[in-house]
């Protein structure tokens, strides 16, 4: 009996962070990156993540939008955001340098491009406190933090996808600006806390052939300050 034979997964990297262990693996150019233990995200697919930057992206009213991306990971949603032309500022917000660094050391291939466009920012920090910081504001958000609301690696980033979180990305937004928010299957009591902060929410899933779908949450900030 004949078939495809695979080679088994490579370790490229293996970090001991102030969060945890961090792994980055190779299998037949399938990249997968391991957290604690627990998978988190790979490079087998991305489709959701380009629908979490489209999504946020073509709903814009702004002819020169600006984006913040909430997540480097793997980098499809960076790589998807650079072919917005008419984007005039791409920021990206990673919390952890290991990954930042892999983009470099492994992964150019799939980001170096992007990464050079001189509308590209990584700001190495994490999403929850540099929101919180006094800055910018931004026409689309897009958030791809852990893996999304209700299956986190990390408990500290509940606070992200509570109210304060929620309220800390309606203050970067501009006037009519869009959120979008991914998420590994849908989460019905997040949903509500969105409807309760922004009104209408757009649901959009991403069938993945394996289990539930990915789910990206769409929302728009009122069009005028409050």
């Amino acid at each position: 009996m004949s078939g495809v034979r695979h080679k088994p997964p490579v370790t490229l990297d293996r970090v001991t962070t102030s969060r945890g262990e961090l792994v980055l693996r190779e299998s037949d150019g399938r990249y997968e990156v391991i957290s604690n233990g627990v998978f988190l995200m790979d490079t087998s697919d991305g489709r959701s993540e380009r629908l979490l930057v489209d999504a946020a992206v073509s709903r814009c009213k702004a002819t020169e939008p600006r984006l913040l991306i909430g997540g480097l990971g793997v980098g499809f949603s960076l790589v998807r955001a650079v072919e917005h032309a008419h984007l005039t500022a791409i920021e990206v917000v990673e919390i952890e340098p290991t990954v930042i660094g892999w983009h470099a050391n492994h992964l150019p291939h799939l980001t170096g491009a992007a990464l050079s466009d001189p509308r590209v920012r990584i700001i190495e920090a994490d999403i929850l406190a540099w929101l919180a910081a006094a800055g910018d504001q931004y026409d689309a958000i897009c958030l791809d933090t852990d893996n999304g609301p209700n299956w986190l690696v990390f408990e500290a980033n509940a606070e992200l996808y509570a109210n304060r979180g929620l309220d800390l990305v309606a203050r970067r937004l501009r006037p009519g600006g869009v959120l979008a928010v991914w998420s590994a299957s849908r989460d019905h009591v997040f949903e509500e806390r969105l409807r309760d902060r922004f009104g209408d929410v757009e649901i959009l899933e991403t069938p993945t052939g394996t289990r539930t779908p990915d789910v990206v949450y769409v929302v728009r900030a009122a069009d005028t300050a409050a």
